[in-house]
């Protein structure tokens, strides 16, 4: 899906992605000799330009430039390597009841990937999370789910030609997996992201409470929408469609968390 707010679209793709930070670029244009594709360039004004079509995120131009004013996103990995990161913490885990959470983006977009991860999680005695929007194949959700302790299940707006809209995608699949995940037992909690004039309307928050009865699901939370990733649509080359929304008010939250509440849910407030 692609998100109208997401707050991570460099994640919307599995290749690494170039971060540009102008502010910090001095123009030396270090960077525009050392690049193999000829992707960065000049401008008339002296700004500095990257052509998204031709850059591959093969970092040379990182490593040239002597103000940190670009970044690589995003990094190549084994299971094995991961693995090794997630060990660091196990005493953490251990203390706290926590673990592991694959999280994005999507997580089931590298359904290989995913499982081997969760079976080595699952080998060492970690907690394992997983946090999904549901636009996945069954298949791969299902077999993910053999290896994964609790689900944190995305649902972004019960409207499916709204949900369209807001994400490019409709609903129907995500809520047919979302009753397959209630029905296989696993500890589910559905996570709404409360975006301004999008999908935060009194009829949107009484369907999907009614919803989460209906699949037997108690807990729900609520992600209110904050601006943090609306430089990076900048840093990407990319436009931002909400640039002129604001931060979700603390009260209008606290006000969607009581009507849902009288359906005897458990709400939480991310």
């Amino acid at each position: 899906m692609e998100c109208l707010w997401c707050c991570n679209p460099e994640s919307q793709t599995i290749n690494p992605k170039l971060f540009y930070f102008e502010s910090r670029c001095t123009r030396c244009q270090h960077c525009v000799s050392v690049c193999p594709n000829g992707a960065i360039s000049v401008h008339a004004d002296g700004s500095i330009k990257t052509n998204r079509n031709l850059c591959n995120a093969c970092g040379t131009c990182v490593e040239a430039c002597p103000n940190e004013a670009r970044a690589i996103s995003g990094e190549l990995k084994t299971v094995y390597e991961v693995l090794e990161v997630v060990k660091k913490d196990s005493l953490f885990y251990r203390n706290s009841g926590g673990g592991v959470t694959a999280s994005g983006g999507e997580p089931t977009s590298q359904p290989k990937f995913l499982l081997a991860l969760f079976q080595a999680c699952s080998r060492s005695g970690f907690h394992t999370c997983l946090d999904t929007c549901g636009y996945v194949s069954w298949e791969v959700l299902e077999h993910a789910l053999e290896y994964t302790d609790l689900v944190l299940y995305d649902i972004k707006h019960m409207d499916p030609k709204r949900h369209i809209e807001l994400t490019g995608v409709d609903n129907e699949l995500i809520l047919q997996n979302a009753g397959r995940v209630a029905k296989n037992g696993i500890p589910l909690v559905i996570r709404v992201p409360l975006i301004p004039g999008c999908n935060d309307s009194k009829e949107n928050m009484e369907a999907l409470a009614k919803y989460a009865i209906k699949l037997g699901v108690r807990e729900i939370n609520l992600l209110p929408y904050h601006e943090l990733g609306v430089n990076k649509y900048e840093r990407l080359g990319m436009k931002y469609d909400l640039a002129a929304t604001n931060s979700f008010q603390k009260n209008r939250a606290e006000a969607i968390k009581g009507d849902i509440e009288r359906y005897n849910l458990e709400v939480t407030i991310i």
